[in-house]
């Protein structure tokens, strides 16, 4: 075990040089890695100063053993610091979240190249652009390019002896013109070579050049009067104006120029790189930290660079940056951009970095959520002492009009929320009158045979908006289905707040402020607003049917189109004779007038 002194010993020998620098614990563990300008004054910062930060103070506690490497630059020690972040992981520096492979697209070093999407990248000659941080943007370029050019898409060794000895015979994507038949020595090298040149440029952004080649190739066709052969052209040049102008989103003399910016909560930051040619985006990623100490915006950012650089293969001269930093890339110019289509590209990324923190938030707050309903769940089976944790609650109410339009309301929660798709109405059939007993017999019966025949969930709580006498009627159902013993149910009084429970004459009473009576609660209330809504809804269709339906000569159209012009029943009573005829004619106004 390291002593103080030799943690002394090494800081009087550690130079004034530039470097990285390595914390190890007592186990000889590796817990930081970090770089330095001045690696003496750096590290000597840790111990002669008291930290402020908790997980700072907890870091130096742990350091029994440094070991520092001295380099050239101050660049040279970003790009060793990044690659043994990568490589060892250590406990205290920001964990890069993204360690997964991404899309290449391939240009084989063929006779005839194929181009293909790949995540291993072979040193055999071949040509790879990317990496793509979205397969589906891969494929899309792949598409367009087999659209606009018909290249090949076998596996043959198209070799010069092969073609010249006819070794092959032509495939179904020839017959479909999708492949113009190299194998048969139809296309020529030259002609092929040509197209993938020109896939080249469009990847590299260079999508104009390639437009002023096919204008100048279809002149030519035009002057020779070979007309479908220019027309095919055209065609070509309108999918790449269309290319071109989807992609584009600045002025295209920017060039060549690499966009990050970066945006960060307390304990994640997000880092969004954007790679522009001739003001097009050619490529575009999110990559995410996990912050372990307090590290700065400008400290990450510029980790970040360096990784996101060496991950895309960017050489671009240019950076554009959302902060200010200090330049340790000597043949780089650093900008900050203030106005114009420099600094929309920056608005353009810090747009994006928000949109992933805020989806992240959004995620911590749902997994909060989650965890508070499994809380107020386990709190309610404990309450009402069910065997189960309540998953499934089915709440049901009844609502009539001194026994007209009865209605039944069933509402569905899952895991403690709302499941709106599979809440449900019932139309009371089989009883006549204010009988609210008999219909939540009746559509108890009913929801649940129709879930026994369909083999759906059942719920593990069913409640009832009642006392007694709704719950006793709700439990012959279940009996007759023989699902008794099989679904806990219980019964809410509206006046008390009273939890009824089945064969037992004495209400249990929940506190208050209990969260299991809250959600009991919610319960009942939402199913009293989905039965009133439902109740209303009816009411107002009778209503309707009793005025204007049962007016001799006076069909469902033109009732619709009358409530639809005036609004109402009332309004269309009070309509004037003029404003019918127009609207209905002269004949089924009168008889609207006559009642």
């Amino acid at each position: 075990m390291a002593t103080p002194n030799h943690i002394s010993e090494i800081l009087k020998n550690i130079p004034d040089k530039s470097g990285i620098y390595q914390y190890y614990d007592k186990n000889q563990d590796l817990l930081y890695v970090g770089k330095a300008k001045n690696l003496k004054k750096r590290v000597s910062s840790y111990f002669t100063k008291t930290q402020e930060h908790g997980k700072t103070k907890v870091l130096v506690g742990k350091i029994q053993d440094i070991k520092y490497v001295v380099v050239a630059t101050e660049m040279d020690a970003l790009l060793l610091e990044n690659n043994l972040i990568k490589k060892h992981q250590p406990k205290y520096n920001v964990m890069l979240k993204d360690g997964k492979t991404y899309p290449w697209i391939c240009i084989k070093n063929e006779l005839f190249p194929r181009i293909f999407q790949t995540r291993t990248v072979i040193k055999d000659g071949s040509e790879y652009f990317g990496p793509y941080a979205s397969v589906r943007l891969v494929q899309t370029i792949l598409e367009f390019f087999h659209q606009l050019y018909p290249l090949r898409n076998c596996n043959l060794n198209l070799s010069e002896q092969n073609i010249k000895n006819e070794k092959f015979k032509v495939c179904l994507e020839y017959h479909l013109k999708n492949c113009l038949g190299p194998c048969i020595g139809e296309q020529k090298n030259k002609d092929y070579l040509l197209a993938i040149d020109h896939i080249r440029q469009i990847i590299t952004g260079d999508v104009r050049s390639v437009i002023e080649h096919l204008k100048d190739s279809m002149k030519k066709f035009s002057a020779n009067l070979e007309f479908e052969k220019a027309q095919s052209i055209k065609e070509k040049i309108t999918l790449l104006d269309n290319y071109q102008s989807k992609s584009t989103i600045v002025n295209p003399k920017i060039n060549d120029v690499d966009v990050f910016t970066i945006i960060s909560d307390e304990d994640t930051a997000f880092v969004n790189f954007l790679k522009i040619k001739s003001g097009a985006i050619i490529q575009a990623h999110t990559l995410e930290l996990s912050k372990k100490l307090n590290e700065t915006e400008e400290e990450l950012l510029q980790l970040a660079i360096i990784e996101l650089r060496q991950r895309f293969n960017s050489t671009s001269k240019d950076i554009y940056c959302s902060h200010s930093l200090e330049n340790v890339w000597e043949d780089l110019s650093i900008t900050i951009p203030k106005i114009g289509d420099k600094k929309k590209l920056i608005d353009l990324s810090l747009r994006n970095a928000k949109y992933m923190l805020l989806d992240k938030q959004k995620q911590q707050i749902n997994n909060i959520d989650r965890q508070d309903n499994k809380r107020v769940l386990e709190q309610l089976q404990k309450d009402l002492r069910l065997k189960d944790r309540p998953r499934h609650i089915e709440c049901f109410d009844n609502s009539n009009l001194q026994g007209t339009s009865a209605v039944a309301a069933c509402i569905v929660f899952k895991n403690g929320k709302p499941s709106k798709k599979d809440y449900r109405h019932f139309n009371i059939k089989t009883v006549v009158g204010p009988d609210d007993f008999a219909s939540m017999e009746e559509v108890i019966f009913r929801r649940y045979k129709r879930l026994l025949e369909e083999e759906e969930d059942l719920p593990e709580l069913i409640v009832i908006d009642g006392g007694k006498g709704q719950l006793s009627a709700a439990v012959k159902s279940l009996e007759k289905l023989k699902l008794r013993g099989k679904i806990a149910i219980i019964g809410i009084a509206k006046r008390l707040e009273e939890i009824y429970f089945p064969g037992d004459s004495l209400p249990l009473y929940l506190d208050k402020r209990s969260e299991s009576l809250k959600l009991i609660q919610q319960l009942r209330d939402e199913a009293h607003r989905f039965g009133i809504t439902h109740h209303r809804n009816k009411r107002s269709k009778i209503s309707l049917e009793n005025s204007l339906d049962k007016i001799e000569g006076i069909g469902p159209k033109t009732v619709e189109l009358l409530i639809t012009h005036f609004g109402s029943v009332k309004k269309v009573m009070e309509a004037k004779k003029v404003e019918l005829i127009q609207l209905i004619g002269k004949a089924k106004a009168e008889k609207v007038l006559k009642g």
